[in-house]
């Protein structure tokens, strides 16, 4: 199929014995997922759509996925907070207060609140701002050498209150007659439950995060294992549940006005500001500072989970406010080309659906990473303007008296810090959220016709946000015809599916029978080496036997090599991103392509990159498209070997595109998955299924499945409830390809 063929010799189809489905050499296809993996240091620029619907529609698939990403969707129950205040402490003009409460059961977020001391009545509703830190904790000081060069550039102005800046902006909020929180990041000052070591300087596997040595499923397990990221459990999602839980509590004081809120953070906060800008409309206004960029998208395990920014990123991300009022400062950090790269497409999309005057970006080119006494102080207004405070402007910070460690300590004697942590606490919260999306998800299930179609939708939307399927903006286009094949026995041709969206090229083998007319239809035939392993003389010969028999039955049989097979699996040797070991040009890969970064966390590669199996399965869904416009006749799906959970798939998610499917799992689950450098790694796979789920969006599709072991009785209830019952083909998996029952299920009609 590779444009180097010209040498090629066609004897007949049981003599092609060429590596690649068309090429003599180990040359790839020119597709660009064989270049770079993405990094969270790539360029992430955002494209803004051509009309306020086009944004609607991808905005509303933006949340789905950023909620999916965190381990958020279905949305876990908001237990009660049993939220507890204590310990006031005066200030000039304002107070502060200790807090801890509940985000889920036995999880503790702590952090410091402060209120206006201005003599006004305590039922008196004021705005709420909600004040992630960012990295180095709400506690950070200065030391004297720091603080000392903070006030010779004028970032800070005061010796005493501008020794812990991110106090600095809560005190001032709240002298303006706003009340405000800044609750802990995980491992910082009073959050203690899970380490800093453990949410934000993991670098190699815990001893705890690795599974039962004799192969079974661990009953509970913690963050970075497997099983949390086969269940989207992550330190990012944990640290999103607890921010959106914060707004819970802010919205539920007594002297906050719920149609009042905003959320504004640095760094690391910046990040929690632009995700609760996003999914929540209860944000009324924010100022995401630091992380707005085209560039750098957060380097930290509590910044990065799983999805998040494939073909996404923070600008576009943060442009989920729109067209709710935000602004944020380009400095000399990874902001530094805002003004020219990402603010000008933010004001493109609000001046598109709202108004351009409700973005706002100031440059600050000589200032480092920070949110300081200068860009606080274009904060305040901003918060003063849109949530209708009512203060004077120019807004200038006062300065105020230190707050001492033992003063901003949330745990004393009285109310004693929680004995659950880390390793067990891990176990606990990921056991919680287990459980959570077992009962919202167990309830998709159909018990009535009338229900079917609704777990449908649901589950379809699940699998397509875990595979990260997007619509294709390209029309159709037949297969590109590389060589023609002819021969006494079979014609048809090689060549390559192309999508210039994606930038992909696939190469494609089509076959038809010279003795017998195309007239039942096409079958797309996957398996292990893809087509070119098929096609190839030495092996194979089961398959070499379904095809003989296919064109017989005047089938279109089409072979692909999916990504990763066949001409894209040159041979490859060394300790490289491919798997680091040695192949020849009719082996898949077998492990994933991993980003170079010495801390081992599958977000650093597949929060920004499709997995490989997501990419297979997009393969096959556009072979399936072009099939069905190409050639006019119904397709149908033959998958063996380490591609049958792809073809499955492939056929759940593509709607009435494909007839039928015959579909050899074998032992196959995704449970049975056991690392993220797995080929069929797959997030999220477990919390929505598994292989169940996705037989189950093939019913009322006439699926012929063999496996090892029982399935899920849940099933088979989906086929009796679409009125299938009979559509559904059950069969013990066994050492030889039953060939001749493959091609009797694939040729009714």
């Amino acid at each position: 199929m590779h444009r180097s063929s010209a040498s090629i010799v066609v004897a007949s189809f049981f003599c092609l014995a060429f590596v690649g489905i068309a090429s003599t050499s180990h040359a790839q296809p020119p597709d660009a997922r064989l270049g770079e993996l993405k990094t969270l240091n790539g360029h992430f620029p955002f494209q803004v759509p051509e009309s306020k619907e086009a944004w609607e529609e991808r905005a509303e698939r933006l949340r789905t996925n950023i909620l999916v990403s965190a381990g958020l969707w279905p949305e876990p129950e908001r237990t009660p907070l049993n939220a507890v205040i204590h310990g006031r402490i005066e200030r000039d003009g304002f107070t502060i207060e200790k807090v801890y409460f509940e985000s889920l059961p036995g999880h503790f977020v702590t952090g410091l609140l402060f209120r206006p001391l201005d003599g006004q009545a305590a039922t008196v509703k004021r705005p709420g701002i909600l004040c992630p830190h960012g990295h180095g904790g709400r506690m950070q000081r200065f030391s004297d050498k720091e603080l000392q060069a903070e006030l010779d550039s004028g970032r800070e102005k005061f010796a005493e209150s501008g020794q812990t800046p991110k106090l600095a902006r809560c005190a001032q909020l709240a002298r303006m007659g706003c009340v405000s929180f800044m609750f802990d990041m995980l491992g910082y000052a009073d959050s203690l439950q899970i380490p800093y070591e453990v949410a934000h300087r993991h670098k190699d596997p815990r001893p705890e995060e690795a599974r039962p040595t004799d192969g079974s499923l661990p009953e509970s397990w913690v963050m970075f294992s497997i099983d949390a990221e086969l269940r989207l459990q992550s330190i990012m999602g944990l640290q999103v549940w607890n921010a959106s839980r914060a707004l819970d509590f802010l919205a539920e004081l007594p002297d906050v006005d719920t149609e009042k809120l905003g959320v504004t953070g640095n760094s690391g906060g910046g990040t929690q500001t632009i995700i609760l800008g996003a999914i929540d409309p209860r944000v009324k206004v924010s100022f995401p500072n630091g992380m707005v960029s085209t560039s750098m998208q957060g380097g930290c395990y509590c910044e990065n989970c799983n999805l998040l920014r494939v073909d996404t990123g923070n600008v576009e991300l943060a442009s989920l406010m729109a067209p709710r009022p935000q602004a944020m400062t380009a400095v000399n950090d990874w902001t530094r080309d805002m003004m020219t790269d990402g603010y000008p497409q933010l004001q493109q999309l609000y001046r598109m659906i709202g108004n351009e005057s409700d973005v706002m970006c100031s440059h600050f080119p000589d200032f480092p990473h920070s949110f300081n006494y200068v860009t606080r102080g274009l904060m305040y207004p901003w918060m003063n303007r849109y949530l209708d405070i009512g203060v004077k402007e120019p807004i200038v910070e006062a300065d105020f008296a230190k707050i001492t460690d033992e003063e901003g300590s949330v745990w004393n004697d009285e109310h004693p810090k929680p004995t659950s942590v880390s390793p067990d606490h891990e176990r606990d919260v990921c056991g919680w959220f287990d459980q959570q999306a077992k009962q919202s998800i167990d309830k998709w299930w159909p018990k009535s016709s009338d229900e079917l179609e609704s777990f449908r939708a649901s589950m379809s939307q699940a699998w397509t946000t875990i595979l990260s399927l997007n619509e294709s903006n390209r029309e159709k286009q037949p297969f590109a015809i590389n060589l023609n094949l002819e021969d006494p026995r079979f014609a048809g041709f090689t060549g390559f599916s192309r999508n210039e969206d994606r930038k992909t090229e696939v190469p494609v083998a089509v076959l038809v029978s010279n003795t017998r007319p195309a007239n039942a239809g096409c079958v797309i035939l996957l398996a292990t080496g893809g087509g070119t392993g098929i096609l190839n003389k030495n092996n194979n010969s089961e398959m070499h036997e379904l095809i003989k028999k296919l064109l017989d039955q005047g089938h279109v049989v089409i072979v692909p090599d999916l990504f990763g097979q066949g001409e894209f699996a040159v041979e490859y040797s060394g300790d490289g991103p491919l798997g680091g070991t040695s192949r020849n040009a009719k082996d898949d890969w077998t492990r994933q392509r991993l980003v170079d970064d010495e801390r081992r966390y599958a977000a650093f590669t597949f929060g920004y990159n499709k997995t490989l199996f997501a990419e297979r399965v997009a393969d096959l869904m556009e072979i399936i498209d072009i099939a069905n416009a190409q050639f006019g006749k119904p397709v149908s799906l033959v998958g063996a070997g380490n591609v049958a959970p792809v073809t499955l798939a492939a056929a759940a998610l593509t709607g009435d595109s494909v007839k039928r499917a015959a579909i050899m799992l074998g032992d196959f689950r995704f449970s049975s998955v056991d690392a993220y450098s797995s080929a069929d790694f797959v997030p999220g796979a477990m919390k929505y299924g598994d292989i169940e789920a996705l037989a189950a969006l093939n019913a009322p599709r006439p699926l012929w499945l063999s496996m090892k072991g029982s399935i899920d009785e849940r099933v088979k209830q989906c086929y009796t409830i679409a009125g299938a019952s009979d559509q559904l083909v059950l069969q013990e998996a066994k050492p030889e390809m039953p060939v001749d029952e493959i091609v009797e299920f694939i040729s009714r009609p």
